[in-house]
């Protein structure tokens, strides 16, 4: 991330080096013009295609599902609990009478 901020600044240096005034260009009414234009595609894109799969995953998977147990099991980790997936390691470690015992080493 850092190098492309430093790249961007090198290459506004060297725009300027060469005479050419950023503001000129972008406040020009055909740059205007074809911003507004990519812009009005972007927002076609996102109201049209986008929007709806991706506040489904946000709302009902990542804050349904993933935060929730997220905030669980900080909290239990906050309180010296074991989390949920210690619980259930230990569930299936300890199934039946006798604990885990690798293939080759049992009865």
């Amino acid at each position: 991330m850092i190098k492309y901020i430093i790249l961007a600044i090198i290459l506004i240096i060297i725009l300027s080096f060469f005479g050419y005034d950023l503001r000129a260009i972008i406040q020009a009414p055909l740059t205007q013009s074809n911003l507004g234009y990519a812009w009005s595609g972007v927002t076609y894109v996102w109201d049209n295609v986008l929007s709806t799969p991706i506040n489904y995953f946000y709302h009902n998977i990542f804050l349904g599902i993933l935060w929730q147990a997220f905030l669980t099991n900080l909290g239990r980790i906050n309180a010296g609990a074991p989390t949920e997936i210690q619980n259930a390691g230990s569930r299936l470690v300890n199934i039946g009478n006798q604990g885990y015992q690798p293939i080759g080493q049992g009865q």
